[in-house]
């Protein structure tokens, strides 16, 4: 933020307008006289030309922007910057996204739930401050995106580069479950936890969910599960990331919504349903004002003073009035 450590001092300000007043309109017609040059048989006088009036204008009006600066910089021209110093650590969240083919099913409306739970999980990050954020994919197989970090820009260009079909076609919720885990053991956050985001049952992995599920409640880890889509047959449309082949089909909801609320029971955790796209944003506004932490932060001041640069470009002003009055035009100053 920009700022005037001494902002009387711009009162000066005022006094220009009236020197440039007084040197220039209101001497303009001292010492003259009007005077028909055209009686004269001979010739009349010209203007000054723009190669010499140019030149002048410009010497002034340097002239001019080096008092201004140098008043400026009187009033202690500075710039301020706030920054939030946490004094306590947020929770630790670690997202685990479903990338199965059925997540291409298209009933989130505009958007796939695929593109949809993107888009939201985004807006909960944007939400976010001093949480460290972590990013769990699976399908047939479960990978880390990113390990819980600060860094929320990065953590959203990783987002923006998910595709389905990346690990495979099953849906291995247990193996999601537990990569995450894993990833939070060594935490030192007060609140850990995992928030799971799929529309199908567990069908793949070597890791049971209730077994990923007992994993995370010994390591102190909360798990919240949202169950995406609705009942009944919906068209969908995904790319083979390998082939790079297009497949169009009907997939139906395959939700284990018994398993999905005893795994969340067992870690204090809760199960929700999110059918459309405000009702996914509603459970994270939800699933955001549970893992509220208390915050206590220290502002920092740092403030970078410019009257230096001020009264530096003062006098480059000034100097290039002098040489255009003292060397163009050889006055006498």
């Amino acid at each position: 933020m920009f700022t005037f450590e001494q902002p009387l001092y711009l009162l000066l300000l005022s006094f220009l307008p009236v020197a440039v007043f007084f040197k220039y309109a209101k001497s303009r017609d001292n010492g003259r006289f009007p005077y028909a040059f055209s009686v004269y048989n001979g010739p009349v006088f010209k203007g000054v030309s723009w190669s010499i009036s140019l030149p002048l204008f410009f010497a002034e009006l340097c002239f001019w922007l080096s008092a201004a600066l140098l008043v400026l910089a009187l009033a202690g021209p500075s710039v301020v910057n706030h920054t939030r110093m946490y004094l306590t650590r947020g929770a630790d969240i670690m997202i685990v996204l479903d990338e199965s083919p059925s997540m291409s099913a298209q009933d989130f409306v505009p958007e796939n739930r695929f593109g949809a739970a993107k888009e939201v999980i985004r807006a909960f990050v944007e939400s976010r401050e001093n949480d460290p954020l972590g990013l769990v994919v699976f399908s047939q197989d479960a990978a880390l995106k990113v390990p819980p970090t600060l860094d929320y820009k990065y953590f959203l260009s990783r987002v923006d580069e998910l595709e389905l079909m990346s690990l495979g076609e099953g849906t291995a919720i247990g193996m999601g479950i537990s990569v995450a885990a894993l990833h939070l053991r060594n935490s030192s956050a007060r609140q850990k936890v995992i928030i799971l985001l799929t529309d199908g049952d567990n069908n793949a992995g070597e890791i049971l969910p209730d077994s990923a599920a007992d994993i995370a409640r010994r390591l102190g880890i909360r798990i919240y599960a949202i169950g995406l889509g609705t009942e009944g047959d919906i068209p969908g449309e995904y790319k083979d990331p390998r082939t790079g082949k297009i497949f169009r089909g009907i997939f139906r909801s395959n939700i284990d919504e018994a398993m999905l609320e005893r795994i969340t029971a067992d870690t204090g955790g809760r199960y929700f349903a999110a059918s459309t796209k405000g009702a996914l944003e509603t459970v994270f506004r939800a699933i955001d004002s549970f893992e509220t932490t208390e915050k206590r932060v220290k502002i920092q001041t740092n403030t970078r003073s410019l009257h230096v640069a001020f009264i530096a470009a003062s006098c480059i002003f000034f100097l290039v009035f002098f040489l255009i009055r003292k060397i163009l035009f050889r006055e006498v100053l």
